[in-house]
C-alpha cells in the first residue's frame, strides 16, 4: 500500500488560481475516487491556502494520473486565468508519496507549512476534512490512523514549542496590516463582512484598539448579532453593505460564497459619499471583493497574497521554534511509518506460512501414495512435517514481527517476498 498526495498551495499557485479549486462539499468527489480501481482511501483538504488530495493506493502510477486528471478536469484546471502568468497547472501541482506525503500531512496539521506559521485554524480545517471523508465512506483504517497521528502531532507541537504561545492567523496578520496603514485605529470605523472564526479572531484583535465604530454584516443577521454583542459592535445584513461602505474607513471580509459580495459598482457608489480613502482587506476564498475594486481611485485593496510579506516576517520570528516542531513531526512520522510497516508484515507472514503449508501438504500427499501408509502412519508423517516447517519458520517470522517497525522494515518484507516467491504465480512444482 502506498500513500500519495497531490495538491497546490500558496507556495505554488496564486490566489486567483487557488480559489478556482476550492471545494465546499468534498463528499461526492471522494466517493467517486474510492469507487475506482486505483484508489482505496481518500481525504480532500480544501482551505484558503491549499487544496490537497491524500489517497491510499496499490497502484501508484495509476493513482497519480487519476488525481492529476481530477485537478485538470473536475476541479476546473482546464482553463486557468490569464493572471496565472501563463503557467500550466502541471507546474503548480506538487506530488508526494509515502514518507514525504505522511510528513507533509503532519506538517500541515501542525501549521508549519501555513502562510502564517503557527496559525491555529488549520488543525480544525484538517479535522473537518477528515470527518467529511469518514462520512463519505472514503477514509479507511490507514488514513484514519495517519490523520489521528497528524492531530496528535499538532497537539505536541503546540504543547512542546512556543509556536502556540502567541497564536496567530491570517486574520491577525490582516489586523496588523490595518494598524500599519492607519497607525492609530482609535478614531476609525471598521466594517467586518462575515461572522465565522476568522472574523471573530479579527474582532478580538481589533477590540483593544478602541475603534470609533465596529460593524458586522452577515447573511444570517442572528450570527452577526452574536458577535456584535460580545464586541460592542452593531449587527447588519448584507443588504446594508452599500450604506456601510460609505461610512467605514476599513473593510475586512471573510465570508463564504462563489461570487463577490462587494462589487466595483457598490464601491464606486460609496466613494461618491466619501472624501477619504477606503482600505479593503479580503481574506475570503473564493474572494469576497471583486478584484476590479483595486482599479478605483481612492480604494486600496489587499488580498491573501498581499499578506505574504507580513506572514514571512512572522515565520522568521518563529524560526527556532519551527525547527523544534520539525523534529517532533519527524519523530511522529517515523512512528507512523513503523506502524504501517508492521501492518505490512501481517500479510507477508500469512503468505509465507501459507506457501510453506501448501508445499508441505503436497509433499505429504505424494509420500502417502508412494509409500502406501496406513492412516496412523499418515498422521505421524503429517505431524512430523508440520513440526519441521513450524520450527524452520519460527525464527524468520519472529524477526519479521520484531523488526517490521524499524526503518528497514519495508525493505526486509520485500526481500522475504522475493526470496520465497510470494508474489509469483504457482508453478507445477508447487502443486
Amino acid at each position: 500500500m502506498r500513500v500519495l498526495l497531490v495538491g497546490l498551495s500558496h507556495r505554488t499557485a496564486p490566489l486567483e488560481v487557488r480559489e478556482r479549486f476550492a471545494v465546499a462539499e468534498p463528499g461526492p468527489l471522494l466517493q467517486k475516487l474510492v469507487a475506482t480501481d486505483e484508489i482505496d482511501e481518500a481525504v480532500l483538504v480544501s482551505t484558503c491556502n491549499r487544496v490537497e488530495v491524500v489517497v491510499l493506493t496499490r497502484r501508484l502510477d495509476a493513482a497519480r494520473l487519476r488525481l492529476r486528471s481530477v485537478f485538470r478536469h473536475e476541479l476546473g484546471g482546464d482553463d486557468l486565468p490569464a493572471s496565472a502568468g501563463g503557467r500550466r497547472l502541471e507546474e503548480m501541482l506538487y506530488e508526494l508519496h509515502d514518507a514525504g506525503a505522511m510528513t507533509h500531512v503532519l506538517r500541515v496539521a501542525s501549521s508549519i507549512d501555513s502562510m502564517v506559521v503557527g496559525e491555529p485554524q488549520i488543525l480544525g480545517q484538517m479535522k473537518d476534512a477528515y470527518h467529511a471523508a469518514r462520512e463519505a465512506g472514503a477514509c479507511g483504517a490507514i488514513l484514519t490512523r495517519l490523520f489521528h497521528c497528524a492531530f496528535a502531532t499538532a497537539r505536541r507541537v503546540r504543547r512542546e514549542t512556543k509556536i502556540a504561545q502567541r497564536p496567530v492567523s491570517v486574520a491577525r496578520v490582516a489586523v496588523g496590516l490595518a494598524r500599519q496603514i492607519f497607525e492609530d485605529l482609535s478614531q476609525k470605523s471598521v466594517l467586518l463582512v462575515g461572522a465565522g472564526e476568522m472574523i471573530e479572531i479579527a474582532l478580538e484583535a481589533l477590540h483593544q484598539d478602541g475603534l470609533a465604530a465596529v460593524r458586522v454584516a452577515n447573511r444570517t443577521r442572528a450570527h452577526a448579532m452574536e458577535l456584535a454583542e460580545r464586541f460592542d459592535a452593531t449587527a447588519h445584513g448584507l443588504d446594508e453593505i452599500p450604506a456601510l461602505l460609505a461610512r467605514s474607513d476599513m473593510v475586512l471580509s471573510c465570508i463564504g460564497g462563489d461570487t463577490p459580495v462587494i462589487t466595483a459598482a457598490l464601491v464606486r457608489t460609496a466613494l461618491r459619499e466619501r472624501s477619504t480613502p477606503l482600505f479593503v482587506i479580503d481574506i475570503g476564498v473564493p474572494r469576497n471583493v471583486d478584484p476590479a475594486v483595486n482599479d478605483l481611485d481612492g480604494v486600496y485593496l489587499y488580498d491573501l497574497d498581499d499578506l505574504t510579506e507580513a506572514a514571512a516576517s512572522n515565520a522568521e520570528e518563529r524560526r527556532r521554534e519551527t525547527i523544534r516542531a520539525e523534529a517532533i513531526v519527524l519523530e511522529e512520522q517515523q512512528r507512523f511509518d513503523g506502524w504501517l510497516a508492521a501492518l505490512g508484515a501481517v500479510p507477508t507472514i500469512r503468505d509465507l506460512k501459507g506457501r510453506a503449508e501448501q508445499i508441505r501438504a503436497a509433499e505429504v500427499e505424494k509420500a502417502v501414495g508412494r509409500l502406501g501408509l496406513d492412516p496412523a502412519q499418515r498422521d505421524g508423517v503429517d505431524a512430523l512435517t508440520r513440526a519441521i516447517v513450524n520450527k524452520l519458520l519460527h525464527a524468520p517470522v519472529s524477526r519479521l514481527r520484531g523488526q517490521a517497525d524499524r526503518e528497514e522494515g519495508f525493505a526486509r518484507l520485500e526481500v522475504v517476498r522475493a526470496l520465497f516467491g510470494l508474489d509469483d504465480r504457482p508453478t507445477d512444482d508447487d502443486e
